[in-house]
This record gives structure tokens, sequence and C-alpha cells, in this order.
């Protein structure tokens, strides 16, 4: 089962690559999908039907293979082209980001029965669950808004550099859990901390690219302003990423709490600083700061986005730093 899983896995991780691949082929087909056919030919059309008006023999010659009309047409035949081509990729990106769940699933599934216990027992199964989260909130939303498909071309960035980072350098052989561990409190605690990281990760997304948007739609065309010009408008990634985050944030708050009093059981006290427990402590600080700017209206929505970006550092350092770079009561990770 250890093994199936690690291979399960690795094929997760290829597809998920062959659904970024095909998430870019789309992003890049799409500009023709927008930039071109109607505009131009009814300016084509246009001339030609004017052209007709003053005389015959202009309007003739107008239609002819040289004529605006003819291409005009050949021109839309070519976006319409180019269309179906870019809605194909997004098509296969989508099914492709499907299938990878699914693998990723079975392998995380395969884990636990091979180590009889739920998957959480270290970083390199933590950080494989928190991004399963992610990438199945992601499908569950692409069902309710469609529209935001672009998006996954960036979601799919993130969870190849995750999945792969899990396996090349989190890896871990199955080990039985530290007796500290042995509680039903571990499953309460760390179900619902995953669940919320996982929301965290996929709501990070929408907040950086609501800035390049937001850049663009002001009319900035640097790097990496540019990448956004085929998000959807702004104003809807803004409040995508708010919802994601307003439905996170009460469950974090309930695995802080639960963890503080699994913690008064294990060690007889609720809270000692621990520096998981400080860093756990930042982010429910920060993600608070956010959601709180954001319900403020004098605050910019730049600035409450930036925020729920600081918020995934700070639970992204609590994931890897404290685990590599401290030592405390929480020191699972298995490096």
């Amino acid at each position: 089962m250890s093994a199936l899983s690690d291979q399960v896995v690795s094929i997760a991780t290829l597809v998920y690559l062959l659904a970024m691949i095909s998430h870019a082929v789309e992003y890049a087909l799409g500009s023709s999908r927008v930039k071109t056919v109607a505009a131009p030919a009814r300016e084509l059309v246009g001339a030609a039907v004017g052209a007709g008006t003053m005389g015959g023999a202009d309007s003739a010659g107008g239609a002819g293979p040289e004529g605006g009309a003819e291409g005009a047409a050949t021109a839309a035949t070519r976006a319409e082209r180019t269309a179906r081509r870019a809605e194909m990729a997004g098509r296969i990106a989508v099914a492709a980001t499907a299938l990878g769940a699914a693998l990723h699933l079975v392998g995380l599934v395969t884990r636990g029965l091979a180590a009889d216990r739920m998957p959480w027992g270290n970083m390199y199964e933590f950080v494989l669950t928190v991004s399963f989260i992610g990438v199945a909130a992601w499908l569950v939303v692409l069902v309710k808004v469609p529209s935001l498909r672009r998006l996954g071309l960036f979601l799919t960035l993130v969870m190849v550099l995750l999945v792969a980072t899990a396996e090349l350098v989190l890896y871990t052989p199955i080990v039985p859990l530290v007796p500290a561990l042995n509680s039903y409190w571990f499953i309460v605690h760390v179900s619902t901390i995953v669940f919320a990281s996982g929301l965290f990760l996929l709501g990070a997304v929408p907040a950086v690219a609501y800035l390049m948007r937001a850049g663009y739609e002001q009319g900035k065309r640097s790097f990496p302003y540019t990448l956004a010009k085929r998000l959807p408008a702004a104003a809807g990634l803004e409040r995508f990423t708010f919802v994601l985050h307003a439905f996170a944030f009460p469950i974090f708050t309930f695995a802080v709490i639960a963890g503080a009093i699994w913690a008064e059981a294990a060690w007889g006290r609720p809270w000692g600083w621990d520096p998981k427990e400080t860093w756990a402590f930042i982010s429910w600080i920060v993600y608070a700061g956010y959601l709180h700017a954001r319900a403020t209206p004098s605050v910019k929505r730049n600035v409450a986005a930036w925020l729920a970006i600081l918020g995934f550092l700070t639970v992204l350092m609590n994931l890897f730093g404290v685990n590599i770079f401290f030592e405390g009561l929480h020191s699972y990770g298995g490096l």
C-alpha cells in the first residue's frame, strides 16, 4: 500500500502538470476570442455597403477576393477555430485536474491504509492533504462558477509546486504516530486545521490574481500585470477571495481552540507559546485583520488583498519554517 501510494502521487503530479499546460494553452489562445471577429467585420462590411451606394463597380470590387468582406469572413473563421481550440484546451485542463485530484485522493487513502491511521502524521502527509483540499474546493467552485476557469492556470501551478515539493523534499517513510498524537483530538484538531489551510491555499490564488488584474484595469502594462489581461474582472476576483476567507476563518478558529483543548489534556496547559502555537496565533491575527479590513469601507481593497496574501505566508511559515528551523512540542515534521 505504501509503494502504491507513492506511485499514485507521482502520477497525480504529472497529471496536474498536464492540466497546467492545458490551462496555459487556453490562456494563450484566449486573446483571439477577445480581440478579433466582430469589430473589424462590422467596419469592413460597412465600408463595402458605403461603396455600393456610390457605384456598382466599386461595390463588386470590394466583395472580390481581395475585398474587405471576404477578409473579414476569413478572420472570423480563424477566430472561431482558435476559440474552439481554446475551449477544448480548457475542458482538457479541467478533466485533467479532476483526474489528478482523484489520483491524489487515492494516494492519501492508500497512505492511510498502509499506516493504519489518518495520513496527517508528518509534513509530507500534511502537505498532500492540504493541497488535496485546495484542489477539491477548486473543482467545487468551478462547477458553481465556470467563468473562473482561467484561474486554473495559477491553481494547477501551485498544485504542481506543492505536490512535487512534498515528494522530492518532504517525503518520509511510514512510521507510527508519536504517543502524544494518539488521541481522538488528533482527528478533530488536524482535520479542521487541514481543511482551513486548504481553503486559505485556494483563497491566496484569487487574491494574487486580483492585485494583478486590478493593476491591469488601471492601465498598468508592465510585468506582472500583463499576465492578468485574460483573467475575470477584478471585482469578481476580490469577492471570490473574500467568500473563501470568510468561510475558512471560523473553521480555522475552531481548529485553534480544539488544539488548545488537546494541549490541556496532553501537556497540562492549553497554551505555552510553542513555535507552532505562536505562528497559529499570528495567522489568526492576520486573517482577522483581513476580514476587518475587508468590512471597513475606508480601507482599500488592495490593502485587504495584501493582508490575505500575508496570512497565507504565515500559514506557509507555520507549515514549513517552524518544522524546519524550530524545535518544540509540535515537532512532528519527520524531517
